[in-house]
């Protein structure tokens, strides 16, 4: 019996701490306004991001940001992968050390924040992934990374920020 009941409570704490994955901010909240440093209105500087522990199984994280909203389908501002699993944040404008950028729907392999039509707000979401592996990717873009992240996600968090210009 005892050893039922502690099966059962480690089971309870693996789930509990799946679901307790979350991703934040200092520069916004969720389905808060981003501020315009952040934007091509502004210095266009990736924001400040934390999040909580990880699986212990966790080998390396992923980053896209993307805009649903966007007038051609979603169009994806960030893409960033291999960011060690020792990371826990990442400064305003600065990436973790080992980390890859890849190719946003600019082409480019960097950061460009939100950039809609004038008009109606968007909707950017920041999507943090846990990943169980490292990827062997060179500037993927973000179709090419989530082709390669199946089957390797431990656990996923979002942050969604509101612009409009």
């Amino acid at each position: 019996m005892r050893f039922l009941l502690l099966l059962i409570g480690i089971l309870f704490m693996s789930m509990a701490n799946a679901l307790d994955f979350e991703i934040s901010s200092s520069a916004f909240k969720e389905n808060e306004t981003i501020p315009t440093q952040y934007t091509c209105s502004g210095k266009d500087v990736s924001p400040p991001f934390s999040w909580t522990t990880a699986s212990e199984k966790t080998q390396s994280f992923a980053l896209i940001c993307s805009d649903p909203d966007a007038p051609g389908g979603t169009w994806y501002h960030w893409v960033l992968y291999n960011i060690p699993a020792t990371v826990k944040d990442m400064a305003e404008n600065q990436l973790p050390i080992g980390s890859v950028v890849g190719k946003n729907s600019w082409g480019r392999a960097t950061y460009n924040g939100p950039c809609p039509p004038p008009g109606k707000p968007h909707h950017y979401i920041f999507t943090l992934y846990a990943l169980d592996t490292k990827l062997n990717l060179i500037s993927a873009d973000a179709e090419t990374l989530q082709k390669n992240m199946k089957g390797h996600v431990l656990q996923s968090a979002k942050i969604t920020g509101i612009f409009a210009r």
